[in-house]
Formats: structure tokens, sequence, C-alpha cells
């Protein structure tokens, strides 16, 4: 039989190492857990002399993760949320033993055209089967560690991610779903959309698309930047510039744009899904693969209506 060693966590610190990180420091740490804040303070001491290294910062105005403390409460996230899974599948395959029927929250990231465009469809054919499923959409922006890094975090269960070329976070696992094709937008009837100003977003050029991009010369430097997909198309669709977008973006456009194909060498960027091996067994994260795969992403989802 195994044992327990002095370098073992237990769940409630895990938890409380979420905690502390969550609420910023050790009084509210200890508030949103229903403990003293001595308690805290002496679970957070007991937890780093386990590890052998701090792992927060202590100041004035409360408490964050060290880099070593940023990787522990990632774990301690995904650890504690793998206890839940033990629970509810547990309990599910005692109801069912046959054929154990998927419970549970599920924690989804995704960016924004894929909440808003993909994922509704999916998530009515999934609570539709497996009505003890209780999902729980995050909208992250694709920037940095975007979507894949809620899910190494401990704050996801699967995210939907942009693929090419992306650092995926170490362990974690990935697959692709779809290619989504890009377009060109401009204010409909334009004569010639390729002389006007670049309308841009922060999300919209990745590896996939900086090649392509740069050997584009009828391309400008953008001269208006927007927060998301949603604000270029407005901005485009009242005659301020065109843009190179994807295609979940143009789902359910304005008349007030035009969509124009670019052709055999346009760029694309494939989405898929991440996760971490673990998850990937769980009955609920294979629920939902399987309608995120039986979705019809080329005509439904990913169509766009290109002139």
């Amino acid at each position: 039989m195994a044992r327990t060693t002095d370098t073992d966590l237990a769940p409630h610190e895990l938890r409380v190492l979420v905690a502390v990180a969550d609420a910023g420091g050790f009084s509210a740490g200890a508030e949103a857990l229903g403990l003293t804040q001595s308690a805290v303070s002496h679970s957070v001491r007991g937890s780093e002399r386990k590890i052998g290294t701090v792992l927060f910062e202590r100041g004035r105005r409360g408490a964050r993760p060290t880099a070593a403390g940023e990787r522990a409460v990632a774990h301690a996230r995904r650890v504690l949320h793998l206890l839940d899974v033990l629970v509810a599948e547990a309990r599910g395959a005692a109801r069912s033993q046959a054929s154990p029927e998927p419970e549970g929250p599920l924690r989804i990231a995704a960016f924004r055209s894929v909440a808003l465009h993909l994922l509704p469809p999916v998530l009515q054919r999934l609570r539709a089967r497996h009505p003890g499923i209780e999902p729980q959409v995050r909208i992250v922006r694709e920037l940095g560690r975007g979507t894949a890094g809620e899910v190494a975090d401990g704050r996801a269960d699967l995210a939907i991610a942009t693929l090419d070329g992306a650092q995926l976070p170490a362990g974690l696992v990935a697959s692709g779903l779809f290619e989504e094709s890009y377009s060109l937008v401009h204010p409909a009837g334009h004569p010639a959309p390729r002389s006007l100003p670049l309308v841009d977003w922060a999300e919209n050029c990745g590896s996939y698309t900086r090649a392509w991009w740069g050997a584009q010369d009828w391309i400008p430097r953008a001269t208006i930047e927007a927060e998301d997909d949603g604000a270029v198309l407005s901005l485009v669709g009242k005659g301020h510039g065109m843009a190179v977008m994807p295609a979940l973006s143009l789902v359910g456009a304005p008349d007030s744009v035009e969509i124009t194909d670019l052709g055999p060498e346009r760029p694309t960027r494939r989405v898929g899904h991440v996760t971490t091996p673990e998850l990937a067994g769980s009955a609920v994260v294979r629920a939902l693969v399987r309608e995120l795969r039986a979705a019809d992403s080329a005509s439904g989802a990913v169509g766009a209506r290109t002139r």
C-alpha cells in the first residue's frame, strides 16, 4: 500500500493555495474559505515547507504567487478538479454500470467568435443528450497563452484554440477540428476596396497569417485598431476601411459589408480543442468532443457569406 510522505499536500492545502491566489491575499482567501487568517497562513507555510520554496510574495497590499507559486496553484486547480471528476464519474458508474452517464460541470474556454457562432448549437445538442452536464463558457482573448493557458492554469477543462504556430503550454494535448479561411471585408459596393485603410485587431494576425500578410504589398499598416472582431466589422461597415478576417468572425456579418474571397493562396488558421491528458479521458470532455466533431463546420459555423 502506498504511504503518504512529508511532501504530500492534502486537498484542503491545495484549496488554500487556490483561494489565496484568486483572492490576492491571506485575509481575503481566509474569508472566501470561511477560515481564520492564521489558519490560512499556517497552511501556506506548511505547503511551502513541504515543497521547499516560497509560493507567495507577501506585502502590504496582499499576496501574489511567485513563479513557483503560479505553477503550484495551476496544478492545485487541476488536481482539485480531477477529484470532482472522480466523484462525478464514480457516482455515474454506480447508477448505470453498463454505460455511465456523463454529468457534472464542464468548463470551456473559447475565443469570442467560437463562443458566439460555434458553441451555441454544439452545447444545445450536448445538453439534450446529456442533461447532467453543466457547461460553463469563459470567453478569453486569443493573445499570449490564450484559451489554452486557461486549461494549463486549471481554469478550464477544454479550450477551443487556434493551433497553427502556437506554442502549446507543457502538459497539454491538442487535436484539430477544422481549417478556417480568411477573406477580404470592405464596405459594400466600394469600387476599389484594396485602396482603403486597414482596420485590424490584436487577435487577428498570428504566425499562420504573418507570412502571407508580409507578402501582400497592397495591405498597408493598420491605421485603425479595434478591441475585437465585432468592432472591426462595425468600423468597416461604416466606411472607415477594409479588413482581412477569419470566417467565424464573418458569420452573420451585416449587409453594410461585402466579403470577397482572397483566392487559392488565401491564409487559413487551424482551430482545435486543447485539454489535459487526464481530462481527455473524462466522460464530460469526451461527450463535448463528440459534439464538436459532429458539427458541420464546413457549411455551418465556419461558412461565411462570400461574394
